[in-house]
């Protein structure tokens, strides 16, 4: 996308148009005081390409972390606990990270209010590389299990904040391209995850190549806390805690050095109106204002909760991050290689890496779709293609003949003794892939643009709760899935996840407004139309 490309971007009631027929024909609205003015190029500098490039490290962690369980499972063996795992084992080892995602997040998002984005990002960093560290060195289940919790806490951590870092960063005509390339460095980190998987589990030393596998997830958290030292915070959050002077600094370097000083001075001030008027309603509205230490929490709750925009942003936000972990997806990630085994697949890790690379290419397609496209027509676009591809493996699965999922576990020789019909086997695998390219093209990106749904005094509150649905749906796939194949089969179980997807798709049409092309501020205030702003 070119910088004379223009997105595609959802207009207000009250704009005027001068031409009714012509979609990108300009706008003649004045300037909002609270809106950001929009630089003439929307291509991102090299200076924000270096901090997305710096941030996004989290999102390689966070991809690794969550696609190297999949080769561990089966290649842990009887090292932890002197048995084969269960899958009673496997889902509380895979569904402990998502539970202690879950109650991270919304703590996660006061750290990011009070410390700043950037300070939490360091945080992460540390719990990552402790996480991989006791993982490594586990023997026992429940060491494994301890592990896998903190590398969780890291995640609910760094999952929230560093889409709202890059988010706050971002000029809006740019803003989808770079919080999506946070998602390329996740399923980047589930490619190196599986590959890395792969080559230690078919060449390396069968009692310890897990340990590699895990352990390996230290590395880029030392890398990121070094290059995140020298990174600033962003212009919003310095606006808050009355550093506009900072804010101003770091506006220029984004938008391209002190030849974009007006441009900066506008934004700043655009920021700093609506802190203004954000914090004189909220006065207005406590009738006495601050009560103790806790006061500026619950005044922000209180703003969540008791204004109808913030209500409205914080039911689409849950809406699409508990959606894009309910369809099913992570089943996958956590569970691949145990599935391909299940299938009779010779080499489940290398079978896994084929779903990882489908869904790295497909999110590098977005990359250049989402700012043009828009949020919600992608949306809209792909997940008639996830429910093809769930429907279509349900088809697939209905006429294999499958071990058990528990004798699977007890050492993988069930399923290659089952020969389960080679065509039918080949059409679950194409079904897959079909159903994950629809998710990277859509549900896997657009959640994590939760933060342009919120105002400012509720956007870190608002995205952190937004991320514990997230991690709470994922908590429950985690520890459903195998139980799920189990009792319902593998036919009902994608079954079930293309029904969720179905009725995610009514309410997404009906509730989710367009926001590419639009400041945070404007995107806000899209929610004030009873309509939820869906034209």
């Amino acid at each position: 996308m070119t910088g004379a490309e223009e997105p595609l971007i959802s207009r207000r009631e009250d704009s005027f148009d001068p031409d009714p027929d012509d979609e990108n024909a300009p706008s003649l609205d004045p300037p909002s005081s609270s809106s950001t003015p929009q630089p003439t190029s929307s291509s991102p500098t090299l200076f924000l390409y270096l901090l997305t490039l710096s941030a996004g490290i989290s999102g390689l962690l966070f991809g690794y972390d969550t696609g190297v369980i999949s080769s561990t499972l089966v290649s842990i063996g009887t090292s932890l606990s002197s048995r084969e795992l269960t899958p009673l084992d496997k889902s509380i080892i895979t569904s402990s990270t998502s539970l202690l995602a879950l109650a991270v997040s919304p703590f996660a998002s006061v750290l990011a209010d009070h410390l700043g984005r950037r300070r939490v990002i360091l945080a992460a960093d540390a719990l990552f590389a402790l996480g991989a560290a006791l993982q490594a060195f586990a023997l026992a289940v429940w060491h494994m299990v301890i592990g896998r919790a903190v590398v969780g806490a890291a995640v609910g951590a760094a999952s929230f904040v560093v889409p709202l870092y890059l988010a706050e960063l971002a000029p809006p005509a740019a803003r989808g391209r770079l919080v999506t390339m946070n998602v390329i460095f996740i399923t980047l980190g589930q490619v190196v995850a599986y590959v890395t998987g792969w080559v230690l589990g078919e060449y390396g030393d069968k009692d310890t190549a897990w340990r590699w596998m895990v352990g390996l997830g230290a590395l880029p958290a030392v890398v990121q806390a070094v290059v995140m030292v020298g990174m600033p915070e962003t212009p919003r959050w310095l606006v808050m805690v009355g550093r506009a002077g900072e804010a101003k600094r770091v506006v220029e370097k984004v938008l391209g050095g002190e030849g974009w000083r007006r441009e900066a001075e506008a934004t700043v001030k655009g920021i700093e109106v609506e802190v203004r008027d954000e914090a004189e309603a909220r006065r207005l509205r406590s009738r006495g204002g601050s009560r103790g230490a806790t006061a500026g929490w619950m005044d922000a709750a209180g703003e969540l909760f008791g204004v109808k925009r913030n209500r409205r942003a914080l039911a689409i936000a849950c809406l699409l991050q508990g959606l894009q972990q309910l369809c099913g997806f992570n089943s996958l990630m956590y569970f691949s290689a145990t599935i391909f085994e299940m299938l009779g697949f010779p080499i489940p890790t290398l079978t896994s890496l084929v779903v990882a690379v489908t869904n790295f290419a497909v999110t590098v397609a977005a990359l250049f779709l989402i700012d043009r496209i828009g949020r919600r027509r992608i949306l809209l676009w792909s997940i008639p293609f996830m429910v093809a591809g769930l429907l279509l493996a349900a088809y697939g699965f209905s006429i294999i003949s499958l071990p058990p999922a528990d004798s699977v576990a007890e050492g993988g020789k069930a399923a290659a003794a089952a020969t389960p019909e080679r065509g039918a086997a080949s059409l679950v695998l194409v079904s897959i892939m079909a159903y994950v390219a629809g998710y990277a093209l859509g549900l896997g990106n657009v959640p994590w643009m939760q933060s342009e749904l919120f105002a400012l005094n509720v956007r870190s509150l608002g995205s952190g709760i937004a991320t514990a649905t997230n991690w709470g749906a994922n908590f429950v796939i985690g520890l459903t899935f195998l139980l799920l194949m189990d009792a319902l089969t593998p036919s009902w179980t994608f079954v079930l996840y293309a029904g969720i997807c179905v009725a995610g798709y009514a309410l997404l049409w009906r509730f989710y407004p367009e926001t590419a092309g639009l400041s945070l501020e404007e995107a806000a205030n899209l929610l004030e139309d009873d309509r939820w702003g869906v034209r």
